[in-house]
């Protein structure tokens, strides 16, 4: 294990010297987790390197569309992998990968962990962490464009709607001017933008939209303007018939609001457990370290835990830590 970043040469040597390959992601894997993905797997396949892709979750449904995804399995507790080499892609840690893709690869000695959170621990044996990085996809353009590996217009794709989906389509605060020149060298690369971005942003299931108007009816602003939130509960999920997807990229209607500086998402999960999502606009509230209070983390604007239940009393006490973060701030 290494606790400095390696350099992009070595994780490339590692790519010669072995043959079989198995890439992960999260758990609830987002754009940037399968893109990332999928985006090195056709650059290994091109080398004629043997690939295998795991998710604990499998791939949603609104990211089916992306080149390669019916590659990428889900695990059960018997599967074993037949791998040299494990690539553990925009994970934070090795729990978040899940409990039947960890046991999958369990008896793979070489692992790689290329990550952009700055809460990540450098579990594996050799780490690329920079959390500068707008999204992993980044990251791994950079690793492959200097390494001179393949970019083949399937991982072309996948970065794209890696890097545009975690930069909130090129407007967070951590986007560069570096990101937009990566971005247009992937439109060079044969990047069907109107296609990739119409499937990204406007091909929703109207389950989605019902969810929208839930989630409206439960917002509240509360800490005098600057604090937007709502929760999302097991019962709306059974009666809507809600996807994991359904709510992704929900939360940034509470950040739209004028005056709010932090957006909270609380969603009660089937295991009993809450789930928050949080939001900073403002750089001087760090939700990465409201969200580490709770065992959660992730970055300075955008971060998360699973706090215990009910709902109403996880609300109560990750909003008090966000008050407390924001006493001071007009």
């Amino acid at each position: 294990m290494t606790t400095e970043n390696v350099s992009f040469a070595t994780i490339r040597e590692q790519i010669d010297a072995h043959d079989r390959f198995v890439l992960l992601s999260h758990v609830r894997p987002d754009a940037d987790a399968i893109g990332s993905q999928l985006g090195l797997a056709h650059s290994l396949l091109e080398l004629g390197k043997e690939v295998t892709l795991l998710t604990e979750d499998g791939v949603p449904s609104s990211l089916a569309f992306l080149p390669g995804t019916d590659f990428i399995k889900t695990p059960d507790l018997s599967t074993e992998i037949d791998a040299e080499v494990v690539f553990a892609l925009d994970t934070a840690t090795k729990p978040r990968l899940g409990e039947k893709v960890n046991a999958a690869v369990a008896g793979i000695p070489h692992w790689i962990n290329i990550d952009h959170h700055i809460t990540n621990p450098r579990y594996a044996n050799l780490n690329h962490i920079d959390s500068n990085a707008p999204a992993t996809g980044e990251i791994l353009y950079d690793f492959l464009d200097s390494t001179e590996m393949p970019i083949p217009q399937a991982s072309a794709e996948n970065l794209y709607a890696a890097i545009s989906t975690d930069t909130g389509s090129f407007q967070f605060p951590s986007t560069t001017a570096k990101t937009y020149r990566i971005g247009a060298s992937l439109l060079e690369k044969g990047v069907r933008i109107g296609e990739i971005n119409q499937l990204l942003y406007e091909n929703f299931p109207f389950r989605r939209i019902e969810l929208l108007r839930e989630l409206l009816n439960s917002l509240k602003v509360t800490g005098d303007g600057k604090v937007a939130s709502w929760r999302l509960t097991q019962e709306t999920v059974q009666r809507l018939g809600l996807e994991l997807d359904d709510s992704e990229g929900l939360i940034d209607h509470l950040r739209s609001i004028q005056g709010v500086h932090v957006a909270v998402f609380f969603e009660e999960l089937d295991t009993g457990k809450i789930r928050v999502s949080s939001r900073s606009k403002d750089d001087r509230v760090d939700v990465g370290q409201v969200c580490g209070h709770f065992g959660g983390g992730g970055h300075k604007l955008a971060a998360g835990a699973r706090m215990t239940g009910p709902i109403e009393t996880a609300e109560s006490k990750f909003l008090t830590q966000v008050y407390d973060a924001l006493e001071g701030i007009g």
